[in-house]
């Protein structure tokens, strides 16, 4: 299984970026992906999950309503829209997958994890 995510940058708060997150190598049409972060000095945190299962989606509490996950099954991608930025987002991003399928924002139960995209948001 690789993942990987791109689509990182610098943006002014208020900004917006679009991060993508190619995935292949499933065996199994039904898993989740994840999206994760980790700021400097603290520890990777949930951001969204969606599951290919259930459909089912998650956001962490402090990205709702300015984050929305979304899924390009035919290319097997999965996007995270990020409006209305802020300096507290600033953190290398991570994709992630979890085999099972059910989704969540708990990165044990992920297996399978992508290279970092940093996102940098300037106040």
């Amino acid at each position: 299984v690789q993942l990987q995510a791109c689509g990182g940058g610098l943006v002014h708060a208020g900004g917006s970026l679009k991060l993508s997150c190619a995935a292949s190598g499933f065996t199994t049409k039904f898993y989740a992906i994840g999206w994760f972060r980790q700021a400097p000095g603290r520890e990777r945190e949930g951001v969204s999950c969606v599951s290919y299962s259930d459909g089912s989606i998650y956001y962490a509490d402090s990205v709702k309503g300015r984050f929305t996950i979304s899924s390009d099954n035919a290319n097997k991608k999965v996007y995270l829209q990020m409006n209305n930025l802020k300096p507290e987002d600033t953190a290398v991003y991570y994709c992630a997958g979890d085999p099972d399928g059910w989704g969540s924002l708990r990165e044990d139960e992920y297996n399978y994890w992508g290279q970092g995209t940093l996102v940098t948001v300037s106040s």
